[in-house]
């Protein structure tokens, strides 16, 4: 494109070229009007935003950052497209509208854009703006905001330098040609064995000495690669062992120094095997962890292709662990089974092993590690075992002893209290229970009393919350003995 002396001097200035239009009509214009120019109409949005933001009793505080060009200082090829990019920070306290525009360094503005933001807290709006340059530019670029406050940027400066494309003429290397042949192009025969039934043989022939870069090709697929010195002529090559019937070619292609395929090398391949050696296999292994006992059992599918004893093997975590067989007639499949056992408190892997007629097989699965139920304790009621009257001597009714029994499923550590007329004496308690426990507990007598009486409860915290349930007492003093 184009542009007048005048428009290229406004460039010089950071115009775009939309830019650029706006300056060369001005500058067109009375000096009256150049001097004066008229400010384009706002926006609908952008007339609701300044209003909105005119009316506002407290306008959110906004903050923005120094605009960036994608390309701050340019050096290239022309026409070129710059991103000037920045970021707008909003104080939002419900809604509220944000109203910008871009300033160019021609100083000219951009239209007016609003955004609406609803929330509490600092809102983020990135804004971007493409410009796009057919000469040399320096200029620069700010963002101002006009509501919810007013808020003008810092200028990002950027440059533009329009060079020409540097073409550089590439040395013309040696000439290449390469082709290729089959043998045999046709074969008939037993296809069991890995032995090469076709072998591709290609020639690599050069103007100069090179090294040369190659690959094979076959039916569409890269097979190999190479790379060898040629002086004059070489022979490279390569095999197939089909192992069914097919048709296809295979092909030469060199890549370096020079860039060239050679012809394609058609081949057949018709395969008369004698009838298929019988073949097992394991499949579809499944374990199962059992959390009542934590063992851990599995089964799976044990598989003939024809007449055979097939031998299996199972193990845990590499330990063979049971052994069997199962004898085929004819082709068919078996399920075979592990049953539960071992420790399966950590997880681990069961690998079944199977082996007949020649062949072998082997699958392998992980088992999860057993979840033991937690134990749990229970508790018997209370039961007053005794009184002691050596505090009626002090006007008190008689201390009295208690007992309960604490019955867990398993080892733990309980932690319980006990309650004396609905409040807790004394502090948590814990023990170790692997079964059956006796707790004790004691009282004192009541003051100026001649019996302690009441009710006494023990309660268990964990494992698992438990309760004797309220057990009433009563003590008496003996009366005294008449002198």
């Amino acid at each position: 494109m184009k542009s007048s002396p005048l428009a290229r001097k406004a460039a010089a200035f950071g115009a775009s070229a939309t830019v650029l239009a706006g300056m060369v009509a001005a500058l067109v214009a009375s000096p009256a009007q150049a001097a004066t120019p008229a400010a384009a109409p706002a926006p609908a949005a952008g007339k609701a935003a300044l209003a909105a933001a005119a009316t506002a009793s407290k306008a959110p505080k906004v903050s923005i950052s120094t605009p960036k060009a994608s390309t701050g200082d340019y050096e290239g090829s022309c026409p070129v497209n710059v991103t000037v990019s920045s970021k707008i920070k909003v104080a939002v306290d419900g809604k509220t509208t944000l109203a910008y525009r871009w300033l160019h360094g021609d100083g000219s503005k951009g239209k007016i854009k609003t955004v609406k933001l609803k929330g509490h807290g600092a809102k983020y709006v990135k804004v971007s703006e493409k410009l796009k340059f057919e000469e040399n530019v320096k200029g620069w670029e700010a963002v101002q905001v006009l509501g919810p406050r007013k808020a003008i940027s810092k200028k990002g400066y950027f440059s533009v330098s329009c060079q020409k494309p540097i073409v550089i003429e590439e040395e013309q290397g040696p000439e290449v040609e390469a082709r290729v042949w089959a043998s045999p192009s046709r074969y008939v025969g037993t296809c069991a064995t890995s032995s090469d039934k076709v072998d591709f043989t290609g020639v690599i022939r050069v103007s100069d000495p090179a090294w040369v870069r190659y690959r094979w090709v076959l039916n569409g697929r890269v097979v190999d690669y190479g790379r060898t010195k040629v002086y004059d002529s070489k022979r490279v090559g390569f095999g197939i062992s089909p192992r069914e019937s097919q048709r296809g070619y295979a092909q030469l292609e060199i890549l370096g120094p020079d860039r060239t395929s050679s012809n394609r090398a058609y081949y057949k391949v018709l395969c008369e095997d004698e009838a298929p050696a019988t073949r097992v296999s394991a499949t579809d292994l499944v374990t199962a962890t059992n959390n009542n006992n934590c063992k851990v059992g599995a089964h799976a599918t044990v598989s003939s292709t024809g007449r055979a004893r097939v031998e299996y093997t199972w193990l845990v975590d590499g330990k063979a662990v049971d052994s069997g067989y199962e004898y085929f007639s004819a082709a068919g499949s078996r399920t075979v089974t592990l049953a539960e056992r071992g420790d399966a408190s950590k997880g681990g892997k069961i690998t079944l092993m199977v082996s007949g007629a020649g062949s072998h097989d082997s699958i392998t699965q992980s088992y999860a590690a057993c979840q033991a139920p937690k134990p749990t304790v229970s508790v018997s009621a209370v039961s007053q075992t005794g009184q002691r009257n050596d505090m009626c001597a002090d006007k008190r009714g008689p201390g009295v002893d208690f007992k309960a029994t604490l019955t867990s499923t398993g080892p733990t550590t309980v932690k319980y209290y006990w309650l004396v007329n609905g409040q807790k004496d004394g502090g948590d308690l814990t023990r170790e229970v692997n079964g059956s426990l006796d707790v004790t507990w004691g009282i004192g007598g009541t003051h100026s009393a001649t019996e302690t009486k009441g009710n006494i409860e023990l309660v268990v915290v964990s494992p698992n919350s438990a309760t004797s349930g309220n057990a009433a007492f009563s003590a008496v003093c003996p009366k005294p003995v008449a002198g």
